[in-house]
């Protein structure tokens, strides 16, 4: 079986740079502004050195990066994570490697890490991100309106979260 999820290797830094100048790609979630190689290095080299950061590669089944992911503002103390992901590559949307890595890193999460809460924010306007969530089991807690201003308009972005409890019940559900 393929192993969806891989630690960040050197090599996965030219397609990591590439993602993040798609102005498409980076709007599913943030303002897009263009990054330099130089910073883009600085970033993928500081990466691995963060104790509240733990980001993986989305392999593809030949083993290419076609996306990331991460928990990121780990909070050791009260046990929380906030859950980022992207496809990169539009080779590699809509075939379930995003929700796979999704469970995968639920896993981590819960199972290595021993968090006890992992959320997200999802604009409202990103409808398969938001299925990927809901199908992966992330319940809804709340809307902020308005809360970003993406390519001149508004985005509502969704709250969403998963708790131990309820990872624990899906994970015994057949």
């Amino acid at each position: 079986m393929l192993q969806t999820l891989r630690e960040l290797r050197e090599s996965d830094s030219a397609a990591y740079f590439r993602w993040i100048n798609d102005p498409e790609l980076v709007r599913l979630n943030a303002n897009y502004a263009p990054t330099s190689f130089s910073q883009h290095q600085g970033w993928f080299s500081s990466i691995g050195n963060r104790s509240d950061l733990k980001i993986f590669t989305i392999q593809d089944e030949s083993e290419q990066p076609v996306g990331s992911c991460s928990l990121r503002n780990i909070d050791y103390i009260h046990r929380s994570a906030e859950l980022q992901i992207r496809i990169g590559e539009d080779s590699a949307r809509g075939k379930g490697l995003g929700s796979r890595a999704v469970r995968d890193l639920l896993d981590f999460g819960f199972k290595d890490l021993h968090l006890n809460r992992i959320f997200l924010h999802v604009f409202a306007s990103n409808a398969r991100a938001r299925r990927v969530y809901e199908k992966t089991g992330f319940t809804t807690e709340g809307v902020l309106r308005e809360a970003y201003f993406i390519a001149g308009e508004w985005e509502d972005s969704i709250l969403m979260a998963m708790l131990r409890k309820d990872y624990q019940k899906k994970q015994a559900t057949p």
